[in-house]
């Protein structure tokens, strides 16, 4: 029986866990970096122990410290959640060694799937189809470079000891080859401390389908369906759903019989999830078994009405899987979204910044929700961990009617203060694509390589900021009174590089009008109530008035807006600041706040436009440093291994002519 819980996680998983934990009458031990001290996670829990700085090398990744924690809160069981020391052996086999119960599968289980080379063949050995590769000892580049010839291009380097798409390139001609292999082993030797790589066969219009499993120590294993998680940049997830729109019976039955046989192939116990590549001719190849709980599990508890938690918890501390196979039962459709601290109109970089205006409570009117997350109004984002800050999860009787309701929930749920993937998921949710069940795991990749419409930013239409331009009018103290009875307020908003002149009118002290960029935006009527903007919008010459609202969150100078589940951000000039130095060519800018991984270039050294000369990595994403124009490098102003903030100058330039 398990008393007491240390969860070795942040952020909404660690929320999650506390939440069953509770209800099970388990009390839980929450653990936090100085950066977390204040995050929901630790106010949740009964009790929170400091676990080291902010890096996660040095406090979620630092098993010593974990183990002290638990044994400092008396903890008997620990639940890493998903990341982190989830899928470490050595760690659970540490937690054993103390006499805690370590929430997870054995670490032989683990050790045999994370060395995804050992994985394939065993998956071989029990009748799995795996994908051809190269999964040798011998990690030459030589080796890796003759291997890659025999197996064909495109093909897939992969992290030996990777997971969650870290470590992974895709290659589609041998020119590219060493570039990716050096990139894919960077990433690899700093996220998992191993540089061990396998090369796969690129599978075409693939599907990315996963089933969940479940074990107990008494032989008891069973499967909880499929998701489907095909809709993923570079490699990361954005949507899953369950079921998979494109898997029919046959298919289904297949991939559920032989993601039991891998579970069992290795002894399995706990939750795992056994991950598989679908072609376009439907054929499907083993990918990896995760062997923790995955970030998109509330998919299946949707369909089935269960608490894997709950049934982790119980398996861990020995008892029995609670149903057989023919007691589960699948109901309606599930989709989550993960929302994301990201800009995907420029390239999904990271964001960091400070949560304003979220409001994740579920409506008694919004049936079939479910929202995870991690963070609160005022929790600050920072580099330090994945830019992952909710997860939307709608239920309904069909696909249809949780489209529906997935993106009414993202619609009516803003949130200020930095960048997010929101307005991206309501796009991607709407494009045909996804409606007919035929996302692929490339497309979104494709559209971003072609620049395709759904990737480039949507800017603020007049009557936007014309309402942005309204409320700051609206809000300024003193009213707008003048002897004259008319009085013109001129307020200039920069938003998205772009400048808008406007001028709020009122009449002896009410609002008349306002015109933008000298075009009357036609907004006959506003006023400000509730944190909302409301205006009646003048259609034309004996045409009905409509009603436009729009939510905004204003501070200092800046003024978040947010409309049909899109948001801007416009911010009033300071007249008296000088010129950015963004616009400088002669200076090479960090694009994110993160880590500085390398940099390639010194003093005195030539660079061409175009040239990438380092590489920061933020939140799990490598962003390259580009030179923006041709000349002699100066100065260096940071090394490999700084942490530097956007905007920060790493290398000064002397420009050509």
């Amino acid at each position: 029986m398990i008393r007491t819980l240390l969860i070795a996680n942040r952020g909404e998983i660690a929320c999650r866990i506390i939440r069953t934990a509770r209800r099970m009458g388990i009390s839980t031990v929450a653990v936090h970096s100085d950066a977390d001290a204040g995050a929901p996670h630790v106010h949740m829990a009964d009790r929170s122990v400091r676990i080291g700085p902010a890096e996660a090398a040095r406090s979620y990744l630092d098993a010593d410290a974990i183990l002290a924690a638990a044994r400092l809160a008396g903890a008997d069981a620990v639940h890493p959640g998903y990341g982190f020391l989830s899928e470490n052996a050595d760690f659970a086999q540490a937690c054993a060694a103390a006499g805690i119960i370590f929430v997870g599968p054995p670490p032989e289980a683990i050790r045999a799937m994370a060395d995804k080379a050992r994985a394939r063949i065993l998956m071989a050995k029990a009748g799995v189809p795996v994908v051809p590769g190269y999964d040798g000892e011998d990690q030459s580049a030589e080796q890796l470079a003759a291997e890659a010839e025999r197996i064909g291009f495109p093909l897939l380097v992969k992290a030996s000891a990777g997971g969650g798409g870290r470590g992974m390139r895709r290659v589609r001609s041998p020119g590219d080859l060493a570039a990716a292999i050096e990139s894919a082993r960077r990433e690899s030797e700093n996220a998992f401390g191993d540089g061990d790589l396998i090369l796969e066969r690129l599978v075409e219009d693939a599907r990315h389908i996963e089933v969940q499993v479940f074990a107990d120590r008494f032989g008891g294993c069973i499967h909880l369906g499929e998701r489907d998680c095909s809709a993923q940049r570079r490699h990361q997830k954005i949507i899953e759903e369950s079921p998979s729109p494109c898997a029919d019976t046959a298919r289904r039955i297949a991939m559920a019989r032989d993601a039991v046989a891998c579970a069992r192939a290795v002894s399995y116990v706990g939750a795992g999830t056994v991950e598989f590549i679908v072609g376009a001719d439907g054929g499907y190849h083993f990918l990896e078994m995760n062997t923790r709980l995955q970030v998109e599990h509330p998919v299946t508890e949707m369909v089935t009405g269960l608490d894997l938690v709950e049934w982790q918890l119980r398996v861990a501390a020995g008892e029995p899987l609670p149903l057989g196979q023919v007691d589960v039962v699948f109901d309606g459709h599930a989709i989550e979204a993960r929302l994301y601290a990201e800009d995907p109109w420029s390239g999904f970089r990271p964001q960091t910044g400070t949560v304003r205006g979220w409001r994740p409570v579920v409506g008694a009117d919004e049936p079939g929700l479910r929202i995870d997350t991690g963070v609160a109004d005022g929790t600050v984002v920072t580099p330090f961990y994945d830019p992952m800050i909710a997860k939307l999860i709608a239920h309904g009787r069909d696909r249809n009617e949780t489209i529906r309701r997935l993106m009414r929930a993202l619609e009516k749920r803003p949130l200020f203060g930095l960048k997010t993937n929101r307005a991206f998921l309501l796009d991607l949710l709407a494009t045909p694509e996804f409606e007919a069940g035929a996302v692929t795991t490339d497309l979104i990749d494709r559209w971003i390589a072609t620049d395709a419409a759904l990737m480039r930013p949507q800017p603020p239409s007049r009557e936007t900021v014309a309402l942005a331009a309204a409320w700051l009018a609206l809000s300024a103290p003193g009213g707008w009174f003048r002897s004259t009875g008319i009085a013109a307020c001129p307020i200039t908003l920069d938003s998205e590089g772009a400048r808008f002149e406007s001028v709020v009118r009122f009449e002896r002290g009410r609002y008349a009008g306002v015109s933008v960029d000298g075009l009357d935006a036609g907004l006959a009527e506003a006023r400000i109530e509730d944190g909302r903007i409301h205006g009646v919008r003048r259609e034309g010459s004996g045409a009905p008035s409509s009603l436009v609202v729009a939510t905004v969150f204003a501070e200092g100078r800046d003024v978040w807006l947010d409309r049909d589940g899109r948001t801007w951000r416009f911010c009033e000039p300071d007249r008296l600041a000088g010129p950015q130095a963004a616009s400088d060519p002669s200076l090479i800018l960090s694009p994110v706040t993160g880590t500085l991984r390398a940099l390639t270039v010194a003093a005195g050294d030539r660079v061409e436009a175009g040239q990438g000369v380092g590489m920061v990595e933020a939140m799990k994403m490598e962003t390259v440093l580009d030179v923006g124009a041709a000349g002699t490098v100066t100065a260096v102003r940071a090394q490999p291994g700084d942490q530097v903030r956007a905007g920060d100058v790493i290398v000064e330039l002397a420009l050509d002519g």
